[in-house]
């Protein structure tokens, strides 16, 4: 389940999908001595300015760069976090900071977890208040 653009409610999708970072991740002391895979995503509902029919101008400064998107998430995976929820949060809050943005989904992965299991982990989902 993702978020969908909704012109009516002037909102648009901003999203990165499948970011692979290397983070110490997790409460066991193999995951505290070593980095593992994570995969990363993170969908945004951002203000839009320019719906239902209008185009905006071509100017990055009216938009949430998704650059900056990535850039958080990494800052974010820096040092060692236990849980994945909580490196989930710190993104979404990450993203929030930007006033535009309205709604923020992180989804976490550790696809290396278990050799059974494509891939473990977390969905959370944030609101501007």
């Amino acid at each position: 389940m993702g978020f969908a653009p909704d012109a009516e409610q002037q909102l648009r999708l901003v999203f990165v999908r499948g970011l692979a970072l290397q983070a110490r991740l997790g409460i066991y002391p193999h995951e505290k001595a070593a980095p593992q895979r994570v995969i990363i995503g993170v969908e945004l509902a951002v203000e839009d300015e320019a719906a239902p029919a209008s185009v905006g101008s071509d100017d990055l400064r009216r938009v949430v760069n998704y650059e900056s998107v990535v850039r958080a998430a990494r800052a974010a995976a820096d040092g060692h976090t236990l849980l994945v929820e909580t490196l989930a949060e710190r993104i979404a809050a990450a993203a929030l900071a930007d006033p535009r943005v309205v709604r923020a989904r992180v989804t976490v992965e550790k696809p290396d977890a278990f050799p059974d299991a494509a891939t473990v982990g977390v969905t959370i989902e944030r609101i501007r208040g």
